[in-house]
């Protein structure tokens, strides 16, 4: 899937080192999961992107969150994932993640499996995600007027 236009703008404010990692991780999901649809927020603290079989927030089974030093990579329901290889970060009800610094120390065979978990997770909670999604779409879901982060 081709990304919205508007994402490379989104990321143009962080370094070169979080814009390359960003699309490193964005291409890890869309070749693993080549027909979730990627919804973008550029939010007031972080551009989120979320990966979903449905154009909904609620049935995204991974994320990514893009901040000054580091990107977060997480799992929507992370907190009921039981194929937990890499530790996950975060105490809230669902949300779980891992920091990301580079993509070489990724853990990508965990990863993998874990999202495949997390898809069937969200499968489970929505049946008519089962259906293939032949055209996934890059959407942008918002766009926040004040921005505190890179300029």
């Amino acid at each position: 899937m081709k990304a919205n236009p508007q994402l490379k703008k989104f990321i143009e404010p962080y370094d070169q080192g979080i814009q390359k990692l960003t699309l490193e991780l964005r291409n890890f999901i869309t070749e693993l999961v080549p027909q979730a649809n990627e919804l973008i927020w550029d939010n007031y603290n972080a551009v989120a992107i979320g990966y979903s079989k449905s154009e909904k927030l609620k049935d995204a089974f991974c994320h990514i969150a893009l901040y000054s030093q580091h990107v977060n990579f997480g799992f929507n329901r992370g907190a009921e994932l039981t194929n937990t290889s890499v530790k996950l970060n975060g105490k809230g009800k669902l949300i779980r993640h891992i920091k990301v610094k580079d993509f070489e120390s990724f853990p990508k065979e965990d990863i993998k499996k874990m999202i495949w978990e997390a898809v069937q997770i969200s499968e489970k909670m929505n049946n008519e995600l089962i259906y293939e999604n032949n055209t996934p779409k890059s959407i942008v879901m918002s766009i926040s007027e004040k921005k505190m982060r890179p300029n």
